[in-house]
């Protein structure tokens, strides 16, 4: 064979796939095939007939599946947790049939020699549909006369369970005050600079599967694609390359995805697939979609006593595959409680299937929920008793001597610096200063509010999150290193990086151990056939468990290292040190570099006097705990028009406490980034749709992100209290500030509008919302 222009070597070199480069007449190797998908434009609806014979016909058409067709390489899947008792869901198809039961969801998948060929046989494709009527509300969905999304489920009720500690009615009856409120927060989606993409190559004779996918957890897709499409788990390669971003969205098995791997499979060559904007609003799993009514009891100097809460999530007709969509309310229902000392609770979840996009686990799931539906009840109370909010936070803030803390929902805090962060926060937000310039900015006629936000983050989670479900989805993280006889060390690792700086942080800690510079690290990562295996990224464990398996590794191997030198300079290993990329004798000038050891391993192991000629460790290791908790305190100050309803964010100031910090920079970073998606959140994203079913935000002219004008300056502070039962003492970063940031803004709003008597409890708090509660001015409902 030859190849000519892209410098290709290997059959399984990607770029075979892009279309660089040429091959010669002395062999045809199978061509690029693009996929195109015909979605559902009913939210519910029985499919009739499928006519596509015209697509199959039409120019460039390798391959047209169908839903029965497609039903023959892929097995069906349910997204159920065995350790949620009683959770059920209906079967998700890569392509559906008989019914489809949302707006987007994948009926016919067609592979063509280009992606315009394939769209032009898509539009080809007719289909007769007999709408049914939607699911769109949680009302809709229990009520007596409710549509069934699955009717052999019996109703549309996919999980419900109920939580308690304490005694909650007697705190309830013996309480001084006792506040009620309902939170509605809305759908939002993460929208990752890249759009969920891949690329599937099958080889027929080994049966051989090869997919490079832009997602965050390669050892769970090599395991779902083996177990769905019945090809043996070691046969089974999946590479994820560099990601542009993900915040969860690419944690998921997504139908679309599934349909392309059976274009793969049902024609012998490699397929493209690339979601598009307008597909990814309406597949990209959504998220936030929640009602929590809330009862809050307290005693007259504030401290909170109990709290009861009945939490409806809907989640979209499936639960989303492996992970579930039941996670999210589970979340919510064991966080409400917050770094709070509340002894008393009491919660019901409820979660339904809607005929929406699938709801599913995106940054943070579930604490800015939590959070904002807590925080917001903190202000209610003070404000009705004449606290500062600062103050009924510190009077009801766990203290430092309590920890490990175990809270009334059986969640243990093993460290944290709660009242420390909160103290800090005001501190260095100058908070009696920010409060007379908000004096003075009421005077001149101004609404302008402070809200403060105290929350917890679970990060770092092992087994008992997903494993313990029957979810194939890894607790543990490997790292593999090795010395190359250059001197440089390589690593493996089994944690992705989707661009918050993962590998760098991981090479720092591998330099810091092994005492080299770090640019002799190379830390690749994000290929099943090369790195051991792993759980990839989620719920911020890249360094508590990812970084403590790289610490632990390079202690490993600056042991063997130690070994290896002692035998070659003819001392005791325990004489041995490493010193600026050597190993050196204590007290002596002794000493070789690394490269000269390597070299010796690998081209004289004679020398080595019965020692494994060998310069690399492998460590395993997964959270010895159920997890671990990041905490901070953040603080917003905003202006709002009360004219236009518009909100405007003017300072924004946090404390992070995310344990043992590896570099600061990339933890600035993802403080940031996790600040202004939370901003979106709370201001304007939402996935609107209307009462049939059909979204209205498709594109980002219609969903609002947020932009650089909309972002205040961000002053970030940090806190290390190190996780006491891990190697590195690291805690989770990246999604905390997504917790806090919603909280702070919606109790800064409410603060602004304080004089109005009104307290928003929706979010995103929109310009319209703002105009239609100033207008309506009603105080929030108090019992004494």
């Amino acid at each position: 064979m030859t190849y000519v222009g892209a410098s290709v070597k290997r059959l399984d070199d990607p770029r075979l796939l892009t279309g660089r480069g040429r091959f010669v007449d002395d062999i045809t190797l199978p061509r690029l095939l693009h996929v195109a998908i015909v979605r559902s434009p009913h939210a519910h609806a029985r499919i009739r007939a499928i006519d596509a014979s015209a697509a199959r016909r039409a120019p460039g058409v390798a391959r047209l599946l169908t839903g029965e067709e497609t039903a023959k390489l892929c097995a069906p899947c349910r997204g159920i947790l065995q350790h949620y008792r009683g959770m059920k869901t209906g079967a998700m198809l890569a392509l559906a049939q008989d019914r489809v039961r949302y707006v987007g969801e994948p009926v016919v998948a067609i592979a063509a020699r280009s992606r315009a060929e394939a769209d032009d046989a898509a539009a080809l494709v007719t289909i007769d549909y007999e709408p049914l009527p939607p699911v769109l509300s949680a009302e809709e969905a229990i009520g007596s006369d409710a549509p069934l999304i699955h009717p052999e489920l019996g109703d549309n009720v996919i999980y419900s369970t109920t939580l308690a500690g304490g005694d909650v009615d007697a705190a309830f009856a013996a309480a001084d005050r006792r506040y009620a409120q309902t939170f509605q927060l809305g759908r939002h989606t993460g929208v990752p600079l890249e759009p969920r993409g891949l690329v599937a190559d099958f080889e027929p004779s080994t049966r051989a599967f090869t997919v490079w996918i832009s997602t965050q957890v390669p050892h769970m897709m090599q395991a779902v694609l083996a177990d769905l499409f019945g090809l043996p788990e070691h046969r089974v390669r999946v590479i994820a390359p560099d990601v542009g971003g993900s915040f969860g969205i690419k944690i998921h098995v997504y139908q679309d995805d599934l349909a392309a791997c059976a274009l793969a499979i049902a024609t012998g060559q490699p397929v493209k697939f690339i979601a598009t904007r307008r597909e990814s609003f309406v597949s990209d799993i959504h998220a936030r979609e929640q009602s929590i009514a809330v009862e809050v009891a307290a005693r007259r100097d504030g401290t909170i006593t109990a709290m009861r809460a009945r939490i409806t999530a809907t989640v979209g007709p499936y639960s989303a595959y492996p992970r579930s969509s039941v996670v999210e309310g589970g979340q919510v229902l064991r966080l409400l409680p917050g770094p709070y000392r509340i002894p008393n609770y009491a919660a019901s979840l409820t979660v339904l299937a809607q005929n929406k996009v699938i709801t599913s686990q995106y940054r943070a799931v579930g604490h800015p929920i939590a959070t904002a539906v807590t925080e917001s009840m903190l202000d209610v109370v003070a404000r009705d008793l004449g606290l500062d909010p600062a103050e009924i936070r510190r009077r009801n803030l766990v203290r430092p001597d309590e920890f490990p803390y175990t809270s009334v929902t059986g969640n243990v805090y093993d460290s944290g610096s709660y009242t420390e962060a909160l103290d800090r926060l005001l501190e260095s937000a100058r908070y009696d200063e920010l409060r007379r310039e908000q004096t003075a900015a009421r005077a001149a006629g101004r609404a302008v509010g402070i809200g403060l936000s105290c929350f917890i983050e679970l990060t770092g989670p092992g087994a008992q999150f997903y494993g313990v479900g029957g979810a194939p989805i890894s607790g543990q993280e490997g790292t593999t290193l090795r010395i190359e006889p250059s001197g440089a060390v390589t690593a493996l690792v089994g944690v992705t990086d989707q661009g918050q700086g993962t590998r760098t942080a991981l090479a720092q800690i591998i330099a810091d151990e092994l005492t080299v510079p770090i640019e002799s690290v190379t830390v690749l990562s994000g290929d099943t056939a090369l790195t051991p295996y792993g759980g990839g990224t989620w719920a911020s464990r890249g360094m508590p468990i990812g970084g403590s398996a790289t610490m632990l590794a390079a202690r490993a191997l600056g042991e063997k290292v130690r070994r290896v030198a002692a035998a070659l300079l003819e001392a005791h290993a325990d004489d041995v040190e490493l010193h600026d990329g050597h190993a050196v004798v204590r007290g002596t000038d002794h000493r070789l570099s690394f490269a000269e050891l390597a070299r010796a391993t690998h081209f004289r192991s004679n020398e080595l006097r019965g020692l494994e000629p060998s310069l690399d460790a492998t460590v395993h290791y997964t959270n010895p705990a159920a997890w671990t908790f990041t905490n901070g305190a953040h603080l917003a100050m905003v202006d709002v028009d009360v004219e236009t309803g518009r909100v405007r964010v003017l300072r924004y100031v946090a404390v992070d406490d995310c344990g043992r910090i590896v570099n600061p920079a990339l933890v600035e970073g993802q403080v940031a980034g996790g600040i202004v998606q939370g901003l979106g959140g709370a201001l304007f994203e939402h996935c609107e749709y209307d009462d049939t079913g059909q979204p209205i935000t498709t594109t980002l002219m219609d969903y609002a992100v947020a932009t650089a004008a909309d972002v205040p300056p961000i002053a970030i502070h940090h806190l290390e209290t190190p996780a006491p039962q891990l190697a590195g003492g690291f805690k989770g970063v990246g999604e905390a500030a997504t917790t806090g940031a919603p909280a702070a803004i919606l109790n800064a709003v409410n603060d602004a509008l304080a004089r109005f008597g009104v307290v928003i409890t929706e979010q995103p708090v929109t310009a319209q919302l703002v105009r239609e509660k100033i207008a309506k001015s009603k105080a929030p409902e108090v019992r004494p």
